[in-house]
């Protein structure tokens, strides 16, 4: 079945919060603007827009630990869209997440696994990103919680983040594909051998081409996994087509490419979750890296050139 046979709910999120620049809360405007809900339903989809999570300013936040900067916070926006992605997976929904930084994974992909679990299922998860997002506060350079959501998922890092689901760690390593990494800090290098991750760099790319890294990370899911969730940090395209991401790194996926991993997931028929981060308005171009944001969700969703 492919996803776009079920209704979308769309979920803003507006969190900046584990972020250190600042933008990327306009990003589930931005991607509204650019048409997301116009997108879908020329694919037939049945959309339904819930407005967004209710997000603190951060202006009048207190920092807190400087290697966990502004954590409860961000756990408390954590636990409500996990109530939220939760409650879209039981009515039958696909969830779409607009964020908002990365960090919010922890609570959509959690809820993902754990709605899963209920119904007797696996879920999958494909991490589509620069980075590794595997940093813990002992590791991370920054404190920037954007850096640590799939290390806490996995159980590893502060009890408010690790905690949030049903179950600590809330996904299985083994159960994760990780494409498109490029730009990793050096403990975290050790983290993401350690756990079993399926990690595909931008070389593995080089080498085996995205049909092959697509083939491998799903050869690797699917015979466990009865579902997918994707969680797609925008930084994972080449900043050359996708300038608006507050942490650029060169020598992403191009345009077709990106497009392709999109197409061959949606080919799966088992994409019922899915995450849109890191988009920056501030360092966009006439909100042309959103646009971009909305035609691969598009192709995720099953739209076909023929």
């Amino acid at each position: 079945m492919l996803a776009n046979t079920r209704p979308v709910r769309l979920i803003g999120v507006p969190l900046d919060l584990g972020a250190g620049r600042r933008g990327v809360d306009m990003g589930p405007s931005a991607l509204r603007i650019a048409g997301m809900s116009a997108a879908l339903r020329d694919l037939g989809c049945d959309v339904q827009d819930t407005g967004n999570v209710a997000v603190p300013q951060r202006e009048g936040l207190d920092v807190g630990d400087a290697r966990l900067r502004f954590l409860d916070p961000i756990a408390g926006v954590c636990a409500d869209l996990y109530r939220r992605t939760l409650e879209a997976l039981d009515d039958g929904c696909v969830p779409v997440v607009l964020g908002g930084d990365h960090s919010l994974a922890m609570g959509s992909a959690a809820a993902a696994a754990a709605a899963a679990r209920a119904d007797g299922g696996r879920l999958g998860l494909i991490w589509l990103d620069a980075h590794g997002d595997m940093n813990t506060s002992v590791t991370s350079p920054s404190g920037n919680v954007h850096g640590m959501p799939l290390a806490a998922l996995f159980g590893e890092g502060h009890r408010s983040l690790t905690g949030l689901g049903d179950r600590n760690p809330a996904v299985d390593p083994g159960d994760v594909a990780l494409i498109g990494i490029r730009h990793i800090d050096g403990d975290e290098a050790d983290a993401i051998r350690a756990t079993g991750v399926h990690a595909f760099t931008m070389r593995d790319i080089d080498e085996g081409g995205v049909r092959g890294i697509v083939q491998a990370a799903l050869a690797a899911l699917l015979p466990r996994c009865d579902r997918l969730h994707v969680s797609f940090d925008v930084d994972f395209v080449d900043p050359s087509i996708a300038p608006g991401v507050g942490t650029r790194v060169r020598g992403g996926p191009t345009y077709r490419e990106s497009h392709l991993v999109m197409e061959m997931l949606a080919d799966t028929g088992l994409v019922r979750s899915v995450d849109v981060v890191e988009l920056n308005p501030c360092l966009d171009h006439e909100n042309a890296t959103a646009r971009l944001a909305v035609e691969l969700v598009t192709s995720l969703f099953g739209k076909r050139i023929l």
